[in-house]
């Protein structure tokens, strides 16, 4: 089985690319991050291009592409941080009228939480009593469902310093999320991981310390070499999965991403130094993502049972 891309989707991945460059570039993540609420325009122009639609038959009005394809346009979207309620609106059009295009936004309930609920035009799921919470990313507004204590983000910190989430209606014993929506999810925390290599090997290339760029010092060396391992090795599972389609890939992919995605946004702190951690700087925006896309869909515990019960 060859897992290469073909000419095509890497032509679809540029030209995503370069859509997200103009529609979504650093200046308007910024200006997401200060004044935190979606963009329908942009919500519309994503639709305009088939963003959603991009797995309906062309009869249907669609691109007619497929999984593999969607998981190298939502790579992408992790890149750029694009904010929304992306996977749920993509995997209801077809479903759900206009979600296809753009003009209506959907979001889901997953894992005892609801993000941009206030935002959406559809609910998928019961959100009976959800009620909202503080959320650690500032681009991805959070109600939580009722039932046990649970908190997000600064409200309770894990001993790893990580975000805790605690499910407030966790799914049946041996029923896994949409599975599509699990892969989806994992391609944008790879687009995340790849998105903090970069910014971590640029960093280093141009920083100066004692005499030399940084990138010159074994100890950065060895911190960039370990996030490009992460990063490739989640690409290739996430990849594999989009062919195969098998809940157990998926799942184990979904596991890979998330290390690759929280990890390297760690490290790619530990390059940049202080100004990593200053709030003009990016990092942390990618960090605060990833602990919640890990949360949102199939979360490690469950992921990990999922392939542990197939071994």
């Amino acid at each position: 089985m060859d897992f290469r891309l073909t000419e095509d989707q890497r032509a679809l991945r540029r030209g995503v690319r370069e859509l997200l460059a103009r529609l979504f570039g650093r200046e308007a993540l910024r200006a997401a991050v200060d004044a935190p609420s979606l963009d329908r325009e942009l919500w519309r122009e994503l639709g305009a291009a088939g963003f959603f639609a991009l797995r309906l038959p062309e009869a249907e009005g669609g691109v007619g592409l497929g999984l593999p394809e969607a998981v190298l346009v939502f790579e992408e979207a992790g890149r750029v941080l694009l904010p929304g309620p992306l996977v749920a609106t993509h995997v209801a059009a077809g479903s759900v009228p206009g979600a296809a295009d753009g003009s209506v936004v959907v979001t889901a309930a997953s894992e005892g939480l609801v993000p941009w609920l206030d935002e959406a035009d559809v609910v998928l799921g019961d959100v009976t009593g959800a009620v909202r919470v503080r959320s650690v990313d500032p681009l991805t507004p959070l109600h939580r469902l009722p039932g046990p204590v649970g908190a997000v983000g600064a409200e309770s910190l894990g001993p790893a310093g990580a975000p805790s989430v605690v499910p407030t209606r966790p799914a049946p014993a041996g029923r896994l999320p949409t599975t599509d929506a699990v892969l989806l999810t994992a391609a944008e925390q790879v687009g995340s991981a790849a998105a903090t290599t970069d910014a971590a090997v640029s960093y280093a290339r141009q920083r100066s310390q004692f005499g030399q760029v940084i990138g010159g010092f074994q100890a950065v060396k060895h911190l960039c070499a370990g996030m490009l391992v992460r990063t490739e090795l989640a690409r290739a599972a996430v990849r594999a999965a989009a062919v195969t389609g098998d809940p157990v890939e998926i799942a184990g992919a979904k596991l890979l991403a998330d290390e690759a995605a929280v990890g390297n946004a760690r490290d790619c702190l530990q390059v940049h130094g202080g100004m990593g951690f200053t709030w003009e700087a990016d990092v942390h925006l990618h960090l605060k993502r990833a602990w919640v896309r890990a949360e949102l869909r199939l979360p490690a515990a469950r992921a990990e049972e999922e392939v542990a019960a197939a071994l």
